[in-house]
């Protein structure tokens, strides 16, 4: 089979030379004998090598690059590529059950989502190109990791291929059993020494929240000073926050606030395994902005509140609206926590940059009436790592704040 040829314009050339990995159908002059979803050579106008990838016309992001090398992307390539992630996770795998593997872009396989609960794996194929070659590269994954980490193999890897981003390249949705055996539910991991319950099949993305490991760390660590603490958590899902922030500290008490109710019911089940208290933690079924918006006028005054909502912004169209609601959630918010107490607030929106979103809350604090100090800026853990070339992996973005 020919591989196909992308020639791309003069004056798009050094972002591929830079090692960014998208390129968009603007900065294609001719695709020759270019199939999707397989691979193609990428050049310049002059057929000079730059790199080597996956092709879909369908994407308005046509070419998603795996290689600045020219060099096959075979069984070889594709084992060392995932040799190479692993690596870099074992000493967090050997800590916690619950890891991101692969982290797509940024960890130069553009596409591809694995995340590890347990001895399984869930794995997402957003793009055509590796949804071609997701039994293979699950073979491939199982494989490697087991002979890197056999001290708590795979036993089976889901997919979890039901995400929007997929329409993009032309894709339905996709779930069930790539390889081995089909995981239980609930799967039970430890993240820092404590217990979740994560429904792999019916959860947010794979699962779970893995992203916030180390802010979950860092809102208990920050309590652990405050004599009886009360802390509201927003848009809850399976109370990750709250549970962390009340494991070891007694005489504490949580408000976990979520739109749905089975994802509360996995909550009340974390704050069980975990030992703690189901007298001291509430459990309220209501939208975040309604429930917000009636809080104001009773005043409940909490020591933190933690504010974590979905994506508001898909793209960039959509940054003003989203920026008016992370807006109204953390005036709210602010008005709602002790002088001195905390707020820790979140935007995963790639579109809204870190800056934009600190302006967003200043503003939100401005129409709150209240003063507030950072005191930390968070983002994902060291297992969803930001290749330096691709700045757009930065989606999660976060402020610790001291409230007065």
């Amino acid at each position: 089979m020919t591989e196909g040829i992308i020639r791309i314009a003069k004056e798009r050339v050094k972002p591929v030379l830079n090692q960014h990995p998208w390129i968009f159908s603007r900065a294609i002059i001719s695709a020759q004998h270019a199939r999707n979803g397989e691979f193609v050579t990428v050049t310049d106008p002059d057929g000079a090598f730059l790199a080597r990838g996956y092709y879909n016309e369908k994407s308005q992001i046509q070419v998603r690059i795996l290689t600045w090398k020219d060099e096959p992307l075979d069984e070889a390539w594709w084992q060392k590529s995932l040799a190479r992630a692993i690596n870099a996770r074992l000493p967090l795998l050997k800590e916690n059950t619950t890891v991101r593997l692969i982290h797509a872009e940024s960890d130069y396989l553009p596409g591809l989502v694995v995340d590890v609960y347990g001895q399984y794996a869930v794995l997402q194929a957003l793009t055509l190109g590796i949804e071609r070659r997701k039994g293979q590269i699950a073979r491939w994954l199982a494989e490697t990791f087991n002979s890197l980490f056999p001290e708590r193999p795979l036993l089976g890897i889901y997919e979890r291929s039901d995400v929007d981003v997929r329409g993009k390249e032309g894709l339905k949705a996709s779930t069930g059993v790539l390889w081995g055996e089909t995981p239980p539910n609930p799967i039970l991991v430890q993240e820092n020494g404590i217990t979740f319950a994560v429904d792999v099949y019916k959860g947010h993305k794979t699962g779970f929240y893995i992203d916030q490991r180390p802010n979950r760390a860092s809102l208990a660590q920050a309590l652990q000073s405050v004599q009886n603490p009360s802390i509201l958590n927003l848009f809850a899902y399976t109370g990750g926050f709250g549970v962390s922030a009340l494991k070891g500290l007694p005489g504490a008490s949580l408000v976990n606030v979520d739109s749905s109710a089975d994802s509360l019911n996995l909550a009340r089940q974390n704050v069980e395994h975990n030992g703690i208290a189901l007298d001291a933690v509430s459990f309220v079924t209501s939208d975040c902005f309604e429930f917000l918006r009636q809080a104001v006028h009773q005043l409940p005054m909490y020591d933190a509140v933690v504010c974590d909502p979905p994506k508001f912004a898909q793209n960039a169209q959509q940054v003003d609206k989203a920026a008016r609601g992370y807006k109204d959630l953390n005036m709210h918010a602010f008005q709602l926590v002790k002088a001195g107490g905390l707020l820790m607030t979140f935007s995963c929106s790639g579109a809204i940059s870190r800056d934009l979103f600190q302006k967003i809350v200043f503003g939100a604090l401005v129409d709150s009436g209240r003063q507030a100090q950072i005191i930390g800026h968070l983002g994902a853990g060291e297992d969803h790592p930001i290749a330096l070339t691709f700045p757009e992996g930065d989606y999660l973005k976060g402020l610790l704040l001291r409230v007065y």
